[in-house]
């Protein structure tokens, strides 16, 4: 199965304000439900799986059950860090063949072409992301604040959500990273790289458009884009 794995566990802390981002009201819907939308209506997702703050979980599954979300099979607790997420959904699911996709529930604006390439990679691969080339050049510095290096730009790119993995590829890598005393992730892909290093982590083309929320400027240019795609 296609498996969309939707991360809602986060607080929103820099945004600020009373709730967690993915549950803030733009373009007339909260974030995570113009999120489930995309995942919903893809012609490829077999099933949507929600990891939500355990505190949130009733106002989760309120807004799936208004939202008659037919593909959401599972509203799952996560944790303090961004990988107990993760291995809340490994946890819920136990066929190694199924093709998990992991993403951000701040971004509303992944659309059906990244969730079909990205499935399509998962064919030939048992690792991918989504990224777009870094326009900025990006600099290196010091513990002095001096530029220590200036990577080439044309090898670089800014990462994007989802990551896509056979799921037996992500629970391996996620297994032996658990061993690691000294484990520190905020990533996915980053899991398999170092964990598994015979695993290629193919990238896809994502969209300048396909932003995360972090800060309130976000909102607004989101809200621009829901209301633009709306039409």
């Amino acid at each position: 199965m296609n498996i969309a794995i939707v991360l809602a566990g986060g607080s929103g802390s820099r945004l600020g304000g009373g709730k967690p981002k993915q549950l803030l009201e733009v373009a007339g819907k909260t974030i995570l439900e113009h999120t489930l939308d995309v995942f919903e209506t893809s012609p490829l997702i077999d099933e949507i799986a929600v990891v939500s703050r355990a505190d949130c979980i009733p106002v989760v599954e309120g807004l799936v059950a208004a939202g008659h979300y037919q593909k959401v099979a599972k509203v799952l607790p996560g944790g303090k860090e961004r990988y107990d997420s993760s291995l809340a959904a490994l946890a819920a699911y136990a066929d190694d063949a199924d093709n998990l996709l992991f993403h951000d529930a701040v971004r509303p604006m992944v659309n059906h072409r990244i969730i079909a390439d990205c499935i399509r990679a998962l064919d030939t691969c048992g690792a991918v992301g989504v990224a777009v080339p870094t326009t900025d050049t990006i600099l290196e510095v010091d513990d002095n604040d001096c530029i220590a290096h200036v990577p080439p730009r044309r090898m670089l790119r800014n990462a994007q959500t989802p990551q896509g993995f056979k799921r037996g590829v992500i629970r391996r890598a996620y297994d032996i990273a658990l061993q690691d005393p000294g484990f520190v992730t905020t990533d996915d892909c980053g899991v398999v790289l170092k964990y598994l290093p015979e695993v290629p982590v193919h990238i896809v083309e994502g969209e300048k458009t396909n932003i995360k929320v972090t800060y309130a400027e976000d909102l607004f240019l989101v809200e621009h884009l829901l209301e633009a795609r709306r039409l």
